[in-house]
């Protein structure tokens, strides 16, 4: 568990990280460069879930590699199933990441909402439903790394 205590705000209490593949840790199908260390020290406190439609076809092997649950989506209304899946794991203990348009509702879903501007880019609606945007997965990552960045971010 992480617990993070964010002064006139709220104390979050985070079991679970909820990571959207393509466009937020993956460009094509492809890990980004420190994903994998990132996620390995996440590991430690957090349960890693990777959600995708697996456009490119990676999502199992890219699940394997960062020792993450692999949430395959189904064609069709995937912003629905990604909020879904993070209701499933209880929204008020999940930290979700991501970067498109199907992610809106994933945000918004959990306690705490990270949107990443990477190379894919950042979908606007994505932008107002996070509680932080993160200027690459490695920032946002880093985030949950470093909770005082968060407090310092978040705080009231």
């Amino acid at each position: 568990m992480l617990k993070i205590d964010i002064p006139s705000y709220r104390t979050i209490e985070l079991l679970y990280l909820a990571l959207d593949m393509n466009g937020t840790l993956a460009l094509d199908g492809q890990l980004l460069p420190g994903v994998i260390e990132r996620i390995e020290r996440l590991r430690e406190t957090l349960v890693v879930s990777l959600i995708s439609a697996d456009t490119h076809g990676g999502l199992a092997e890219n699940a394997a590699r960062l020792g993450a649950q692999a949430v395959r989506l189904k064609p069709g209304d995937e912003a629905a199933q990604k909020a879904a899946w993070v209701a499933s794991l209880g929204a008020g203990a999940v930290a979700a990441i991501g970067n498109g348009a199907n992610d809106v509702e994933m945000l918004r879903a959990a306690v705490l909402g990270i949107a990443v501007l990477g190379e894919e880019g950042l979908a606007t609606e994505c932008l107002r439903a996070a509680d932080v945007v993160a200027p690459s997965i490695t920032a946002a990552l880093d985030l949950l790394i470093h909770p005082r960045r968060l407090v310092a971010t978040l705080r009231r």
